[in-house]
């Protein structure tokens, strides 16, 4: 890649991140209102990606052979009552990581 290949990467990758990070505001503006289905969406979407990442996480776990799941369900459930606990979701996700992650390495 030559030094002009480089700089013209890098202008369209900001470009395009720009445009990202404004187009809602210019689709948008504070003054109009937000139609109903984009209201639902934002919504309703958080609840679609975290149950995608959760069977993204599961699709390889094997119950038929050894560990049969286990560190994945006792990580899901420290997930379960951190969360019921503190109801902080950045506590709850790194608390089940790091517990998944002692589990697979040192327990099982």
């Amino acid at each position: 890649m030559t030094s002009l290949q480089a700089v013209i990467l890098i202008a369209l990758m900001s470009v395009c991140t720009f445009l990202t990070r404004a187009l809602p505001f210019i689709l948008f503006p504070a003054a109009r209102k937000i139609p109903p289905f984009v209201v639902w969406l934002g919504n309703a979407l958080p609840f679609a990606i975290i149950a995608m990442l959760v069977v993204y996480c599961l699709k390889d776990v094997s119950l038929k052979a050894s560990p049969h799941g286990l560190p994945e369900l006792i990580s899901i459930a420290a997930v379960v009552l951190l969360y019921l606990w503190k109801r902080s979701p950045l506590l709850a996700i790194a608390g089940g990581t790091v517990l998944h992650m002692f589990l697979a390495q040192a327990v099982f």
